[in-house]
């Protein structure tokens, strides 16, 4: 497998992600071998490539990788920069066909309180969004016009990209409730229009399947005030991008969201959050979305259940134990129980 740690916190969350998975190996006698890669601005300093041809081949030649996250400051405020760290990113996903971003959201009771969101309303809450990853405005015709005072970004979907997430979705809710939620902005966007179209296409092969669809407006709201209501959700690119980090507060914090990225090849296994530059050498970070990634990644590419199960239930003992990190500790929580990334790893591969 490939371990791509990327920019920011992402080379320390990796680092405990890659622990865990050694720690699972030696518990259950398997042996897993590891290579690297550079990806973002790591990459860009040391080739000029956000993502180098040496990079994407290793990643063509994995059966997993383990990915940690894209970004710099020095970018943000730089429109004019050619080459930026995200593009890797990009490339990556529709080099090697991640068309589906799977994001589990599901809650560890004992962090009912790290939420700004009553705990009558989250206690239960369990939802699997499928995001579309490798169409939508991120990668239709971009550009300037009118002497570079206008900008545009063009959206674009064909009925064979909604149809195969569809069925990913679908596929899972079957394993689940039965329950698919389809959101669009079918009331005025076009590719909304033939995104509906294809999903109640799709849902006729599963009769057994509840659908609705709901505008992506109306699931903004409903996100916060009932999420139990939620099962499979299915969208866009664009819908699916802000959604889950809105729903990310459902978990408490966006460092206890993993994600997974996958095709018909390679798949890619990610924490949901971004490079934090703010926090990033301070050890503070919480490793426990990449953790997290990784037992998806066992799951998925692997059929390793059980030792998937084994990292979450780890996660699960280290926070009824009352160990957090800063992003999910609250008042009443120990300062002696308030950990950095490293000695939570510790606490998790303990556990193992």
């Amino acid at each position: 497998m490939l371990i791509v740690p990327g920019d920011g916190i992402g080379q320390e969350v990796t680092a405990v992600g890659k622990k865990v998975l050694d720690k699972i190996a030696e518990k259950f006698g398997h042996e897993f071998s590891y290579d690297e890669a550079l990806i973002g601005h790591a990459a860009i300093e040391a080739t000029g490539e956000a993502l180098p041809e040496e990079s994407l081949q290793k990643m063509k030649n994995s059966d997993a990788v383990l990915f940690g996250a894209v970004g710099h400051p020095k970018y943000d405020n730089d429109p004019s920069a050619k080459v930026r760290p995200e593009q890797g990113l990009l490339k990556m996903r529709k080099e090697l066909g991640l068309y589906a971003n799977l994001r589990p959201i599901k809650l560890f009771d004992e962090l009912l309180d790290a939420s700004s969101i009553k705990p009558e309303i989250l206690k239960g809450a369990d939802i699997l969004f499928f995001r579309e990853l490798t169409g939508d405005i991120y990668f239709g015709e971009k550009g300037r016009k009118n002497n570079g005072d206008t900008a545009f970004d063009n959206a674009e979907y064909s009925k064979y990209e909604v149809e195969r997430i569809a069925r990913k979705a679908f596929d899972a809710a079957m394993t689940r409730n039965k329950k698919v939620c389809s959101v669009d902005k079918a009331n005025v966007l076009e590719t909304s229009r033939l995104w509906r179209e294809v999903v109640q296409q799709v849902a006729k092969e599963y009769p057994e399947v509840q659908v609705e669809h709901q505008f992506v407006d109306a699931v903004a709201m409903l996100l916060i005030k009932d999420p139990k209501r939620f099962d499979v959700v299915v969208t866009a690119n664009l819908f699916g991008d802000i959604l889950t980090d809105e729903a990310s507060q459902i978990a408490g914090s966006m460092g206890m969201l993993a994600s997974a990225s996958i095709g018909d090849g390679t798949g890619v296994y990610e924490p949901i959050h971004g490079s934090a530059h703010d926090i990033t050498g301070k050890g503070l970070a919480n490793p426990m979305a990449s953790v997290l990634s990784a037992a998806l990644l066992l799951d998925i590419s692997f059929g390793l259940k059980e030792e998937s199960n084994a990292i979450i239930s780890a996660v699960d003992a280290v926070l009824k134990a009352g160990f957090r990190t800063g992003d999910i500790a609250d008042a009443s929580t120990p300062k002696d129980k308030i950990l950095g990334t490293d000695a939570i790893g510790e606490e998790i591969l303990n556990r193992l």
